[in-house]
């Protein structure tokens, strides 16, 4: 069957939760996926419809491109989205094996994108007669893989398609909107250890946990519930490969339908970051009836029981936000979920947190927002970002750590100031939550170059001039001790 309507909008709304100031130049795709539905995958879907690409980087740093002969242009390997293909990233892999004969066992998915595309591509393509073939869009989700073989793996072409391959610079990359994403990857970035865990919910709208044995100093998190889950192994094609591989392992639990819904970043012994690809399922059975061969136990948890176990905030809070976005029948309703009617005229508005971090020498720390960002270019703010299905405090947390690698427990926040602001007359409202961190872990570091340019600690005293208007209030208000202001409202 073809790759589902919810696997695909699912995938697209991880790429702009991302880059969020992309949404209107991808207002085709987002049009399409409302009307074409699941057909938005077939290559009969004239309208319109989804292709796949393969982004691979060799350890020069070299960028794999593929002569397509129908075109006569060099491009990345990719194509169109079969039925046999299990994720939008195995259509990808498909297709670079394919092209090229480069197996999936070769490359591994670059971290932070192992369910996220890297790069989302709009194009006209041609009519073609001879094919009965109007002219249309390819909508291309471009995946980012890092070559952990030789750089001269041997190379068997598709040659009714490919002419041939080429090595290439990342400052020749053909795509412009590729090579301007990947000129801002940071250089120092390694292959790391892929992970992927299963997020499984049956229709009570509750959430298989797994209880870890407690063996410390043998395994990761002992004693604490989690998902099942593991690292990747040569013999898995993709990370959602390694998810169904490690549920049969661990639990003989066979799921056939895995969808793509986020990154968790969790944290091994030594404090490093270990991201894992998290791909959630639906399964309705008992699992004492399921052979454990890891770990104490299985148990269904509802969302609510969770503060009551020893678990990881990370875990707790993607439970909590898959819970969020299921639709009201797919999930068990309670007395507080109950949803009352807007009053008319109601204006929803947006939530921002914000970090406010201040030193014992008590400069605050501020970064420089990239020439090309949508809001306040080149223009000095707090570490900021928009909630999604989660709440404020697990937003901040993971906005910390994917910003600015910084890791930060919940116990460790307060909340000291909120600005209620608006921006020009048609703009929605903001509240802006800011929210101190009374310790934290790590030291600022530019995980999201394409976001910021540095990061800096400021005498609250001597602020740059060149700092968000809001920002510069809100400061000022912390430092006094006050806990509420407006901006930009009509007197």
């Amino acid at each position: 069957m073809p790759l589902s309507h919810d696997h695909i909008r699912t995938t697209v709304d991880a790429y702009l939760a991302r880059h969020s100031h992309e949404r209107e130049q991808l207002d085709a795709l987002l049009d399409a996926l409302d009307r074409a539905g699941d057909e938005i995958a077939s290559r009969s879907t004239f309208a319109g419809h989804v292709t796949c690409g393969a982004i691979v980087v060799d350890d020069l740093g070299r960028v794999l491109h593929v002569l397509h002969l129908a075109s006569g242009k060099v491009l990345a390997p990719g194509g169109h989205a079969e039925p046999a293909d299990e994720s939008l990233a195995a259509t990808a892999l498909r297709e670079l094996h394919e092209e090229t004969g480069i197996p999936p066992q070769a490359v591994a998915p670059w971290p932070c994108y192992e369910a996220v595309p890297f790069d989302i591509d709009i194009h006209d393509v041609d009519a073609h007669p001879g094919k009965g073939e109007p002219g249309h869009q390819h909508f291309d989700l471009r995946f980012l893989f890092r070559l952990h073989t030789p750089t001269d793996v041997p190379v068997v072409l598709q040659e009714e398609e490919v002419g041939g391959i080429e090595w290439r610079p990342v400052d020749q990359v053909s795509s412009q909107s590729l090579r301007e994403k990947l000129l801002k990857l940071p250089s120092e970035t390694e292959p790391e250890t892929a992970n992927a865990s299963a997020l499984i919910y049956n229709d009570r709208g509750e959430y298989l946990l797994h209880l870890r044995d407690y063996f410390p100093g043998q395994i990761w998190e002992p004693g604490m519930w989690s998902l099942l889950g593991g690292g990747r192994e040569p013999q898995d094609a993709t990370l959602q490969h390694t998810a169904r591989r490690e549920l049969a392992e661990e639990a003989g639990l066979d799921l056939a339908d895995l969808t793509p819904f986020g990154t968790e970043y969790a944290f091994n012994d030594a404090g490093a970051t270990v991201p894992i690809a998290i791909y959630a399922g639906r399964w309705n059975g008992d699992p004492r009836e399921l052979h454990l061969t890891e770990g104490v136990m299985l148990a269904w948890f509802t969302p609510s029981d969770l503060h009551r176990l020893r678990i990881a905030d990370t875990t707790s809070d993607l439970v909590r936000r898959h819970a969020a976005s299921l639709p009201r029948t797919q999930s068990r309703p309670g007395p507080e979920e109950e949803r009352l009617a807007s009053p008319h005229g109601t204006v929803p508005n947006i939530i921002g947190v914000h970090l406010y971090l201040e030193r014992p020498d008590g400069t605050v720390l501020l970064g420089l927002r990239h020439p090309n960002s949508a809001f306040a270019p080149s223009t000095w703010h707090v570490l900021a970002g928009h909630c999604e299905q989660e709440n404020a405090i697990a937003c901040l947390i993971r906005e910390a750590q994917e910003e600015a690698g910084l890791h930060i427990e919940r116990q460790d926040v307060e909340l000291v100031h909120v600005v209620h602001h608006i921006g020009k007359p048609r703009n929605p409202p903001r509240m802006g939550l800011f929210f101190r961190a009374r310790t934290w872990r790590g030291e600022p570091k530019l995980r999201e170059p394409d976001k910021c340019l540095q990061w800096r600690f400021w005498d609250p005293a001597a602020l740059p001039d060149d700092l968000v208007p809001y920002t510069r209030l809100a400061i000022a208000k912390i430092q006094n001790g006050e806990l509420y202001s407006e901006t930009g409202w009509p007197a």
